[in-house]
């Protein structure tokens, strides 16, 4: 089946868009990419998508019409797409994030009662299925939130799948705006799979961002080539002081978002960066440490054993000083992008959630309950049909 992924993350940088090729039973897969784009928000929308994300205060209606807009984005990234590869048969879509309220975090007191989390994602699969008169699968989260999971992270399924090796320890780690991992023991993809330890290990691209967006004043959305971060010099004080945040005690299963990790914590960042005299260059530098720092620091609380090699994808793939920062915390490890075992970094998170569609289409649960909490596997997704021609 030939399925189309679409997801923009936590940084709200384009739509990322991955046609694949699925064929195979449950996790007995292969899948392969025909082709992917990133595909860019209208300015505008992309304004409106960030102040959301920061708390900004709207109407419904406004939240409806953003809502639609974003949808008509994402069909515009799924149109784009098969013009350039070819049709597909399905489209599935993450849609986009502008609120997470993981398990455990504060919510109305209801003695006695299970709290369960909340998420929001915009972009509603019946508006894309309409436009790309394909089915669509979206609202991936839901049903794991339902079963008292977290709801993410959801991509360690196709790392376990794709990922696994049959005698090395592997973590596969997401650079996306938030970072997640997925731990692997060696699997030699026979028989039922080991067991997958995995989480959201704090911030990857977001504040990095949302610092090169502010001190550019606009002019930049995130840090090319790490060029910023390698000009300044990390003020290691900060990062470990950054480090006491009580996200970093907080055992898996756990996920965050910008909630956390998100303009207010930059704020605060740059008001402490201002306080030791840091110039504007530093301040990056000390975010890339403190990211690459914080993922290290899960590592080693939250890890049975270090892994023998850590293969990331996501954006901050890409970033070569956050690249070498990360393999400079971690030693022991050799961190690698996923392109080097075959599977896109760029388009990684696109590709999971075309397997998770195609997997809803076959009735198989997806979620894993080690990962997210949940209290057993769930089949994830909803699926919206084209309405027929009059």
């Amino acid at each position: 089946m030939r399925v189309i992924g679409l997801i923009s993350g936590t940084s709200v940088d384009g739509i990322d868009a991955a046609l694949v090729e699925v064929t195979g039973q449950g996790y007995n897969l292969t899948v392969s990419l025909v082709d992917g784009l990133t595909w860019p928000y209208p300015a505008e929308l992309q304004q409106q998508i960030l102040a959301l994300c920061a708390g900004e205060a709207i109407s419904l209606e406004h939240l409806a019409r953003v809502d639609d807009a974003v949808a008509h984005s994402f069909a515009d990234a799924a149109q784009a797409l098969m013009a350039q590869a070819g049709a597909a048969e399905l489209v599935a879509s993450h849609g986009q994030t502008v609120f997470h309220r993981p398990v455990g975090r504060p919510a109305l007191p209801h003695q006695g009662a299970i709290q369960l989390g909340y998420t929001v994602q915009l972009g509603r699969g019946a508006a894309i299925a309409q436009r790309v008169n394909l089915p669509t699968v979206s609202d991936f989260r839901q049903a794991d939130i339902e079963a008292g999971g977290e709801g993410a992270p959801l991509a360690p399924v196709l790392d376990l799948c794709l990922l696994s090796h049959p005698t090395e320890h592997r973590c596969v780690q997401n650079l996306g705006g938030i970072g997640n991992v997925a731990y692997l023991l060696p699997w030699d993809r026979q028989g039922n799979p080991p067991k997958v330890i995995g989480w959201d290990t704090g911030p990857a691209n977001s504040l990095i961002d949302i610092a090169i967006h502010t001190l550019s004043e606009g002019s930049l959305t995130y840090d090319i080539d790490g060029a910023w971060a390698a000009q300044g010099n990390p003020c290691l004080p900060l990062v470990n002081q950054w480090l006491e945040h009580p996200y970093f005690t907080q055992p898996p299963p756990k996920s965050t978002g910008r909630e956390l990790f998100g303009w207010d914590f930059f704020q605060q960042c740059q008001r402490d960066a201002q306080a030791q005299g840091l110039s504007a260059v530093d301040l990056v530098a000390t975010l890339t440490e403190f990211t690459a720092a914080s993922i290290a620091h899960e590592y080693r609380a939250f890890l049975p054993a270090l892994p023998d090699r850590v293969l990331v994808g996501g954006g901050g793939s890409h970033n070569p000083v956050l690249m070498a920062r990360l393999q400079a915390q971690l030693p022991e490890s050799t961190v690698q992008p996923t392109d080097t075992v075959g599977l896109s970094a760029s388009y990684k998170e696109a590709i999971a959630f075309a397997v998770l569609g195609y997997w809803q289409r076959q009735g198989f649960p997806s979620n894993l309950p080690a990962v997210t909490g949940a209290i057993g596997p769930r089949v994830l997704g909803r699926l919206s049909d084209p309405l027929l021609s009059p």
